[in-house]
């Protein structure tokens, strides 16, 4: 693998049964970055569970449980390569019930491809007030993916009509512009991945009206991500390992700052302090790692029993901010009858989940322009814009937007729904900290 090339973290989200995960099995198969021997041998296991089209996405879907049920739960990581950068791939679930894991996916990646299906009646799930097109893409831009590419999936299904391709860029244009991406600057590439049309090579044959890069190459119309390596260190961290040999080993993605090994490190909230012996990169040793990489380093002087997943990382001289209330500016995704103060769901920033109560509602905002609608309104309801206060249950970490937004924007999802999402605007630390 070249080092040389830019690494980017890509995320695939969309509704579930769009085929996410056909489209990039095919596309690893056909560049080459999966054994086609594998290929075959999941050919044979699908027909004879009687699943054909199913024999692409198993090279994501390793998870025994997913291929029966046919839906992916847990993210898978790939690593391939286009001409100009070398990418992570994160393979997010559709299916609602497994938000928190895609969620887990966005905040760690840097860019991403919505597929949406062109089948009559499945694009409109998709993007119905209850469907997953529509919450992905509210979440991807919560979480600071800012570059997102499309593509139109299962064009087999209806003809390769263009009238069909037109009318969805023209829903979706609408969809992403409320959120606050600029359709005129995202590619939608007609796809159909179990034809293998427009995946890895163009085929004007099957869609001569369309003269756009292929999914292949549309991958390096991406823009680099700046490296914010001078703002202080965060670590969020996804696992926790202890490596016989090594000792403790956190797992997380580097987002701000640089990390080098000889360091002293903070994790917070938890206040433990160790030194830095070793960092890894997909099994390749480091001496210092960046923004944007995925590493294990391994910290001397922590037990595994003392930090877990949503613990944040970074050096003794700026730690991690612990918060005792926090105020956020929040968009209602959804919500089935109105909020009022006092509700008390569940909240998701960078890799930590942790009860939160609405403390107080400070202003209702006109989502249009930002100003204020409304002082310290009685509720908020489905499609408002508020600044709220909110109190988290337990100790987390919680920077302002405006200083580390990679740890300044969160979701608040209650009973398998995602409400709101939002970015924080200050923070009153915890005591102690």
């Amino acid at each position: 693998m070249s080092q040389k090339k830019p690494h980017l973290n890509l995320v695939v989200i969309g509704h579930i049964d769009h085929g996410k995960s056909t489209l990039m099995g095919r596309l690893l198969y056909e560049i080459g970055a999966v054994d086609p021997r594998l290929i075959q041998q999941y050919e044979e296991e699908a027909k004879k569970i009687g699943k054909e089209t199913f024999k692409y996405a198993w090279v994501l879907d390793r998870l025994k449980e997913e291929r029966e049920r046919g839906i992916t739960i847990d993210l898978g990581f790939y690593k391939f390569e286009t001409p100009k950068y070398f990418f992570t791939l994160i393979d997010a679930p559709g299916h609602r019930d497994f938000v928190k894991n895609m969620i887990t996916g966005a905040s760690q990646a840097d860019v991403a491809l919505l597929v949406v299906s062109a089948k009559e009646g499945e694009f409109e799930a998709g993007i119905s007030p209850a469907g997953q097109t529509r919450e992905h893409v509210f979440l991807a831009k919560t979480m600071g993916i800012d570059q997102l590419l499309v593509a139109v999936n299962k064009m087999d299904t209806v003809n390769y009509s263009q009238q069909r391709y037109e009318e969805i860029k023209t829903q979706l244009s609408r969809l992403l512009r409320i959120v606050g991406y600029k359709p005129e600057e995202i590619l939608f590439v007609p796809t159909s991945a179990w034809e293998g049309v427009n995946v890895s090579k163009r085929s004007p044959d099957k869609t001569p009206w369309y003269n756009g890069p292929c999914l292949y190459e549309a991958f390096d119309y991406f823009k680099e991500p700046p490296r914010p390596i001078d703002k202080p260190l965060r670590i969020p961290i996804q696992d926790v390992y202890s490596i016989k040999g090594v000792g403790t080993v956190p797992v997380g993605r580097v987002e701000t700052g640089v990390l080098r090994v000889g360091d002293k490190v903070i994790i917070n909230p938890p206040k433990v302090i160790g030194e830095v012996k070793s960092i890894e990169t997909h099994h390749t040793p480091l001496q210092e790692a960046i923004p944007g990489d995925n590493i294990g380093f391994n910290v001397k002087g922590v037990e595994k029993s003392q930090i877990r997943r949503g613990d944040v990382a970074g050096h003794p001289d700026n730690p991690p901010t612990v918060a005792e209330e926090f105020v956020g500016r929040i968009f209602v995704i959804y919500h089935p009858t109105a909020i009022a103060a006092g509700y008390t769901p569940v909240l998701h920033i960078h890799t930590a989940t942790v009860p939160v109560t609405f403390a107080e509602l400070i202003h209702k905002l006109d989502p249009r322009t930002g100003s204020v609608q409304e002082e310290n309104p009685q509720y908020i309801k489905q499609g408002d814009s508020a600044v709220v206060r909110f109190k988290p249950r337990k100790p987390v970490v919680v920077e302002k937007f405006s200083e580390i937004p990679q740890l300044g924007r969160f979701a608040i999802r209650d009973s398998g729904r995602t409400i709101a999402a939002g970015v924080v605007i200050d923070v009153k630390k915890a005591e102690g900290y």
